[in-house]
């Protein structure tokens, strides 16, 4: 008996030091693949910098608020495309935001237990639709609904006095629309994340509440929510990313003006993604696709510091007692 103890815990022993013998390695490579997705981001913004070199010479920092894009004559303004990509992601946010924190709130905790599976399932079966088919029912669908029932008539009431919703509209692609397809098209991200990190709220969270004689709605609003404040926000930042970097919609419903800043939100414009998709191709100068990489350059800086900023926003939401820690 004492011999066949002795040769199970000599056995034990030898498994552990052969479980303990992996753990450097594991180590090792979770620490390789850590650093090469910042490796990655650098080598991405160095590329980028290093082909832009010709352009950055020849443009200068004016590039950034010159509005004329005429490449056969090397007349380049990149202000255009970034202001058409800050307002639609911006538009895009502003719908798409409340909108998922809703639903993901249905979905968490006031659905049916029946219909909580369908329908995060069509929630997630929409993030998965390709961008493309979404620029397709833009362009069949939404566009010409929209310029005839809301477009026209804002534009012919509110938009006498308020420039923003000024016309014409006979266009009817815009920065409205794609800011409206992009919050579409970012919505089931946001939907997901927030049903996502709710459900995975502690209990006592709802009991505890319950117990002083919140109602339900103030049990989730004053219990639940704040509690995965930081996750939610995170998610709403994962959205926003994808809306700064979409490229295929936003260039069937934008209009793809690229020579002036649109006034009105119902007026065609450009943004940067679109503008290097369309034109990358076809460049006609080691110049012009200087400048085009130049616009990349332009969109992975302004990726990064809203990504910046989203950080510091989720850092602030999660500090204090009863937050989530992201």
């Amino acid at each position: 008996m004492a011999e066949q103890r002795s040769a199970s815990l000599t056995q034990l022993s030898k498994a552990e030091r052969r479980i303990g013998a992996g753990d450097p390695i594991f180590y090792g490579l979770a620490t390789i693949f850590g650093f090469a997705v910042v490796a990655l981001v650098l080598i991405i913004g160095l590329v980028t910098w290093s082909a832009s070199t010709q352009a950055r010479s020849l443009l200068g920092l004016n590039f950034l608020w010159a509005t004329g894009w005429a490449p056969n004559r090397l007349i380049f303004g990149a202000l255009p495309a970034v202001y058409g990509t800050l307002v639609t992601s911006a538009l895009a946010l502003l719908l798409a935001a409340p909108l998922g924190l809703w639903i993901g709130i249905y979905l968490a905790e006031l659905a049916p237990l029946g219909l909580r599976r369908p329908l995060s399932f069509l929630v997630e079966l929409l993030a998965a639709i390709p961008s493309v088919i979404y620029g397709m029912w833009g362009v069949f669908v939404f566009v010409p609904w929209f310029r005839a029932t809301v477009a026209a008539p804002v534009a012919s009431t509110i938009g006498t006095v308020a420039p923003l919703l000024s016309g014409p509209v006979a266009a009817g692609r815009s920065l409205a629309v794609a800011g409206i397809i992009l919050a579409i098209m970012i919505l089931p991200t946001i939907a997901a994340i927030t049903r996502d990190v709710l459900t995975v709220v502690p209990q006592h969270q709802r009991e505890a509440m319950l117990a002083l004689g919140a109602t339900r709605w103030e049990t989730i609003w004053k219990a639940v929510v704040p509690y995965s404040r930081a996750a939610i926000i995170g998610g709403v930042m994962l959205g926003l990313g994808r809306a700064l970097g979409e490229t295929m919609a936003a260039l069937l419903v934008i209009g793809g003006v690229k020579n002036a800043v649109p006034i009105s939100l119902f007026a065609p414009g450009i943004s940067i993604a679109p503008l290097i998709a369309s034109e990358l191709a076809n460049a006609n100068s080691e110049m012009h696709e200087s400048v085009l990489i130049l616009m990349a350059l332009v969109l992975f800086v302004i990726t990064l510091i809203l990504n910046g900023l989203a950080r510091l926003l989720v850092w602030y939401a999660g500090r204090g007692p009863g937050k989530q820690k992201v």
